[in-house]
């Protein structure tokens, strides 16, 4: 059993009836719970505005646990019994942060907790400001131990709402205090990648534009809107998961080697690479949106014949761009970033290419190719890397082919943890390494602004196929193909 991460608090998650909550954080804090991660005398506040009690709360909690078979019956109702409560907020009366922060200070006193406080936001983005301003107003921005907060995404919609809310959060907290949440930070391959490439001198010597031909980042999604229209259409791909989840795998895979290990060394090193990147331009980036197609022989609506979609939406559900970083390492390498939904598979990958032998001998009358060598960086649905190179194919004759070699983890170790279990074990303990800087949230809205202020028209493509045609001109053109997977 492992240690207990940091020293013992209350766990308050606004928006503790809503899906994230019940689908995604409960079975993970009870499965840290579970494996003696959590101090014993940790508690769990939920906060919405349904007038429920603790029972009510618990009984709620319970049958979501079960539902998503976290654990047995016995150990959930233990869990649920021992663990959480619950505070309605009333935003009407004017003092319903009031009210939390009195039954906050109640349940600390009934627990001997030290003052120790993380407030989860689990709310949509036009909830962020006012529960910061409301905290604050109360005085729950500080206490006699430490206080933080953690924001999910996304965290503004534009270069101007990002900069507004960051001088909203901290006119009442220290940047120390606030962690932005993504979850991709949390995936094991995603953070080996530091150690992959700086632990590594073989991969870190060959990393820079002497060896590297190009590199892409995929997130492809084999699933429609699924029942998110009100929120999908005003965000579409670009805000949903370039400007964050794409963008963390770019600066990772870029970044220079931190000087230390410290958070904000790492994360300084991230927001230079943003620095570097050179403007967007429109011919850089091919905006497309699916259209009525089949995926397995099973027909499947266009975005548009949605539910709540409008019929003239001009909503991007892909997204392909190419950019380029100009400093030491990566003058003229282009970068190629795509995302989209209703593609063949779920499918989230960096492919890296080397450059191909300036001379090769083994083309001869009988031509047959000789592909560049290519590290594949596995995200989603597993986990791991691949290298592929050429070698010989036994016989007579001089015949090249292509060979992988793999490394999954789940092949080694098994189940991994979930990506939110890694990072709120983070933040219980204070370590900030995965989470995003102010600073650099700014920059990734900058980067983006030219395309969300001036966007290209929409493209279509079929449900179930690999993306709009003009995607694959946009690599073309440079004399690649997007890597198949």
């Amino acid at each position: 059993m492992d240690s207990p991460t940091g020293e013992p608090h209350i766990f308050v998650v606004f928006g503790a009836t809503g899906d994230l909550m019940q689908r995604k954080m409960l079975p993970v804090l009870y499965h840290l719970a579970a494996q003696g991660q959590l101090p014993k005398e940790t508690v769990i506040l939920g906060v919405a505005r349904h007038p429920l009690d603790d029972a009510a709360f618990r009984k709620q909690a319970a049958a979501s646990l079960l539902e998503e078979k976290a654990g047995a019956e016995a150990d959930v109702q233990s869990f649920c019994q021992r663990t959480l409560y619950y505070q309605p907020l009333d935003n009407q009366s004017g003092t319903g942060y009031q009210t939390l922060q009195g039954r906050i200070e109640q349940v600390e006193k009934e627990h001997g907790l030290p003052g120790n406080r993380i407030f989860y936001l689990a709310l949509p983005l036009e909830a962020f400001g006012p529960t910061l301003e409301g905290l604050g107003k109360a005085g729950l921005n500080r206490s006699s131990g430490w206080t933080r907060v953690v924001i999910e995404k996304p965290f503004g919609r534009d270069l101007a709402s990002a900069v507004a809310l960051n001088a909203l959060a901290h006119r009442y907290f220290e940047e120390k205090q606030i962690y932005r949440i993504d979850h991709y930070l949390g995936k094991e391959t995603v953070q080996n990648l530091l150690v992959f490439r700086f632990a590594n001198v073989f991969f870190e010597s060959l990393w820079n534009r002497d060896r590297i031909d190009h590199v892409e980042i995929t997130v492809a999604e084999s699933l429609g809107v699924e029942g998110r229209a009100g929120y999908y259409e005003s965000s579409g791909a670009l805000r949903d998961m370039v400007q964050n989840h794409v963008t963390q795998l770019l600066t990772l895979v870029a970044m220079e080697p931190p000087a230390t290990k410290d958070e904000d060394a790492i994360r300084s090193e991230k927001v230079k690479v943003l620095h570097s990147a050179v403007r967007i331009a429109p011919g850089d980036v091919v905006r497309g949106q699916y259209g009525p197609g089949k995926l397995n022989d099973l027909p499947l609506p266009g975005y548009r014949q949605e539910p709540g979609i409008p019929s003239d939406s001009d909503t991007e559900t892909y997204i392909a761009l190419r950019l380029k970083i100009a400093n030491w390492r990566w003058q003229n390498v282009p970068f190629f970033l795509r995302t989209g939904k209703r593609l063949p598979a779920k499918s989230s990958r960096v492919v890296v290419t080397f450059k191909a032998p300036p001379v090769s001998f083994f083309q001869t009358e009988q031509e047959y190719e000789v592909n560049p060598d290519r590290i594949t960086i596995l995200l989603q649905p597993q986990e791991g890397f691949e290298l592929a190179f050429e070698i010989k194919i036994p016989g007579r004759e001089m015949r090249v082919q292509t060979h992988r070699m793999k490394f999954h983890y789940a092949d080694v170790f098994g189940e991994l943890p979930d990506g939110y279990e890694t990072l709120l074990v983070d933040v219980m303990a204070g370590d900030a390494s995965l989470f995003v800087r102010d600073d650099e949230i700014e920059e990734s809205w900058r980067l983006y602004a030219p395309i969300l202020e001036h966007p290209p028209a929409v493209v279509f493509y079929p449900a179930g196929s690999d993306g709009p045609v003009e995607a694959h001109r946009l690599i073309e053109e440079w004399g690649h193909r997007w890597e198949p997977g």
